[in-house]
C-alpha cells in the first residue's frame, strides 16, 4: 500500500511538473476598434505585437498600436497612431484588390524605408504598411478590411488587419 501511495505522489509531481509554456505568436489576423470602455477612467484598446494581444491603453503595458477616427475634415479617416512618440508608419501601397495587396504583403521581405511618417493616415483595405516599434522591431501590416461609421455620440472605427512581426530587430521578415 505504502509503494501504491509513493508511485502516485511520484507520478502526480512529475506530471504538475510539466508545464507547456506556449511561444508568443508572431503573426496573425486581428482587430482593433476605437470603442471607449470605462472602469475608473476612460480607456480603448490598443495591440501590442510583441504580446501578440489587445492591450488597454491606460494599464502602462506598453501597446504599439491604437486606432482613432480622425474627424478634422469630411469624409472622416481612419489612422492608426503609436504609443511610442516617434514616426513608426511607412505605406508601402495601395492595391487595387485583396489578391494584389497579399502578393504585395507575402513578397515584403526586407524593410528598406527611407521617411517615416507619425501615424498611417488614412488606413483603408487592401493597404500594406510596415511599422517601426520603438525598440526598433518591425511589423508588416496588411490592412484587410475597415469599418468607419457615423455615430450618434461617438464615430465607430474598426480595423482587421494580418501582420508578421520582426522580433528579434532585424529589418528582414522570415519567408512561408
Amino acid at each position: 500500500m505504502k509503494r501504491i501511495v509513493l508511485l502516485f505522489v511520484a507520478l502526480f509531481s512529475i506530471l504538475s511538473g510539466c508545464t507547456k509554456k506556449e511561444a508568443t505568436r508572431t503573426s496573425g489576423i486581428d482587430t482593433i476598434d476605437n470603442t471607449t470602455h470605462f472602469s475608473s477612467t476612460y480607456f480603448n484598446y490598443g495591440f501590442s505585437f510583441s504580446k501578440a494581444k489587445l492591450i488597454s491603453t491606460i494599464d502602462g503595458q506598453g501597446y504599439d498600436i491604437s486606432l482613432y477616427v480622425n474627424t478634422d475634415n469630411l469624409p472622416y479617416r481612419l489612422t492608426l497612431q503609436s504609443d511610442n512618440l516617434r514616426p513608426s508608419f511607412y505605406k508601402v501601397g495601395d492595391f487595387a484588390d485583396e489578391p494584389a495587396a497579399k502578393t504585395a504583403f507575402d513578397n515584403l521581405k526586407t524593410v528598406t524605408v527611407q521617411q517615416w511618417q507619425d501615424m498611417a493616415d488614412p488606413v483603408t483595405d487592401n493597404q500594406v504598411w510596415i511599422f517601426r516599434s520603438g525598440s526598433s522591431n518591425y511589423t508588416k501590416i496588411r490592412i484587410v478590411s475597415t469599418i468607419n461609421e457615423p455615430g450618434q455620440s461617438v464615430d465607430y472605427g474598426e480595423c482587421t488587419f494580418q501582420w508578421v512581426y520582426q522580433p528579434d530587430g532585424s529589418s528582414t521578415f522570415p519567408g512561408k
